[in-house]
């Protein structure tokens, strides 16, 4: 666990990946931004498989999502989340294609942003049961463009959706057999 200050805020993301052994890749990132200075991970939801989506002619997804405790700025938070995807070998071929692992910041305490880089809230948070389900495991209650997201998940097609590990440590190295 890395040290946060006073000036920290809670961020969530959003965790997935349909190439390779993405539990492990999940577990391996995870435990790489807790050791992270200015970034702990405070708790992570249950493991979800997902049907693809955007080009549905792929292998199913896994995702989750954790919640952090970070002093980093958004954009600093944005960098740490590419290198560790370049650290599980994420190749960007095309837009919502295979990958080995996806980190997208979905929301922070605080924080509206629009960049060309970044947008937090996620522009298209509310539209994906397979990022809601897993985030309303952490944070039902959290605000997202004027609904909560429990509100948004309501709203969502959940067909193909599963529940596939639960949240008690999955995600820990030590947890691992």
């Amino acid at each position: 666990m890395s040290s946060v200050t006073e000036a920290s805020r809670r961020a969530w993301l959003g965790l997935g990946g349909n190439l390779g052994d993405v539990r492990y890749s999940m577990i391996e990132v995870l435990d790489w931004l807790d050791q992270r200075d200015g970034i702990t991970v405070n708790s992570v939801s249950s493991l979800y498989e997902t049907p693809p989506w955007g080009i549905t002619d792929q292998p199913v997804f896994l995702n989750a999502c954790a919640e952090l405790v970070t002093s980093l700025a958004p954009p600093e938070l944005l960098s740490a989340c590419l290198e560790g995807e370049r650290r599980m070998k994420r190749v960007r071929n095309e837009r919502w294609g295979p990958r080995t692992i996806d980190l997208d910041i979905l929301a922070m305490e605080g924080v509206e942003l629009q960049t060309p880089e970044l947008v937090i809230p996620h522009p298209r948070i509310s539209e994906r049961a397979f990022v809601l389900m897993p985030l309303c495991d952490l944070a039902p209650l959290l605000e997202l463009n004027g609904k909560s997201a429990a509100s948004w998940l309501e709203l969502c097609d959940t067909t193909g959706v599963k529940k596939i590990a639960n949240a008690a440590d999955w995600w820990r190295k030590e947890s691992r057999a």
